[in-house]
């Protein structure tokens, strides 16, 4: 009997090792993984070039405190901040850390500029940006929060796709906007360019700042190093984490330079956030997605994926109601409940995962091949056809 507590709903099954797109048991089963650890591996299992880099900074140095300078840390933060919009970087350890830091960035930035009761986040209902009691509560999502009071104030919101709505939600105490370009957990759903630019507008205009969750959909995730990008916008606050580690656990925030100076010494802190081992890794997955080609690859097999899965729709339309999503970040809208799906799925060897609206994710690692996306094709394929029969 396991002594882990029970707040997983985790399958019996159970993996000795992985080789890129592949996961195998201790009996030597082979699966196709297409979660990845939910966008995490973006370079999928035992990256040689991770391998090389983790392996070597273990040899040398671990962990040190942010007392000290972190020469792998200052790298990492150039590397970003000379590739996005962002001038400052706080760097993490998960994605729910790096969501609380831009909260708490946005509230710090109006309390420096002496409007401390500006500290309303405004964001999307029943959207996702990590599991922290904050977190949670910016969420929206009555299931999430229930059972974890009191509420935790500071939070409003709107419905996806409401702009009218998000405008009169918005009062004199409105600090932020925080929403995820491409909503995971949602159902892959993305926000249409032209919402996310009437909403950097509305930023502008009602003097607040703009957060956007890359938590899942950044790093290369969607054929761009943000998703934010195909909408041509800037936003003031970005936190980050999944990709970023390749499958080691780094998460950050990056900013404008007027937002970072409001963050001075002793404003927020991270024991193991930067530490020189987790720094070797990200700027090892740097360096591979920034290589010539890399995310040009991205958007061509999206393009590719995303067709046959729409020819797959197209054969089964009482089966498949929509194809969604960008880059690597894909969504199978189902009629119906996508449990019995993902269940044949696996049985067939194909590892995926659930999101919200009856959605099944495909979330393959970025350097995945035409040949690994054609095997997922024909067990889709496969466990459509048994359906209809």
């Amino acid at each position: 009997m396991s002594s882990l507590a029970k707040n997983y709903k985790r399958r019996n099954l159970s993996f000795s090792k992985g080789r890129g797109s592949f996961l195998y048991t201790k009996g030597g089963a082979k699966f196709l993984d297409f979660v990845q650890g939910i966008a995490v591996n973006s370079l999928g299992h035992t990256n040689p070039s991770l391998v090389q880099a983790i392996n070597k900074q273990s040899n040398k140095l671990w962990h040190v405190s942010n007392s000290f300078k972190i020469p792998e840390g200052e790298e990492l933060a150039r590397k970003l901040t000379s590739k996005t919009f962002a001038s400052a970087v706080i760097f993490q350890n998960s994605g729910a850390e790096a969501t609380e830091a831009a909260i708490k960035v946005a509230r710090r930035y109006f309390y420096s500029l002496g409007q401390s009761k500006k500290n309303r986040i405004l964001c999307i209902k029943n959207s996702f940006h990590g599991r922290t009691i904050a977190a949670i509560n910016a969420s929206g999502s009555k299931k999430m929060t229930e059972g974890f009071g009191p509420k935790v104030g500071g939070f409003d919101h709107f419905e996806f796709g409401n702009h009218v709505e998000l405008k009169k939600k918005i009062t004199n105490k409105t600090a932020a906007i925080m929403i995820e370009p491409i909503m995971g957990e949602g159902g892959i759903k993305v926000i249409p360019t032209w919402c996310l630019k009437e909403i950097r507008k509305i930023c502008d205009k009602k003097k607040i700042l703009l957060i956007l969750d890359e938590v899942q959909c950044g790093i290369g995730r969607s054929g761009k190093f943000f998703s934010y990008e195909y909408a041509n916008i800037k936003p003031d606050i970005v936190p980050i984490a999944k990709g970023i580690g390749g499958g080691f656990p780094i998460g950050a925030v990056l900013m404008t330079k007027k937002v970072s100076k409001a963050m001075v010494p002793g404003t927020h802190g991270s024991t193991f956030g930067g530490n020189p081992l987790a720094m070797s890794v990200g700027n090892a997955v740097m360096d591979e997605i920034f290589k010539k080609g890399f995310l040009s690859r991205v958007k061509s097999n999206s393009r590719y994926f995303i067709s046959e899965l729409n020819k797959i729709k197209n054969k089964f339309p009482k089966i498949i109601k929509e194809i969604r999503g960008v880059g690597l970040i894909l969504g199978i809208q189902l009629h119906h409940d996508q449990t019995k799906f993902i269940d044949d799925l696996l049985k067939n060897k194909l590892l995926t995962i659930r999101a919200g609206e009856n959605v099944i994710r495909i979330l393959p690692p970025l350097n995945v091949n035409k040949k690994e996306i054609n095997l997922g094709l024909k067990i889709i394929n496969k466990v459509c056809t048994e359906y209809k029969n």
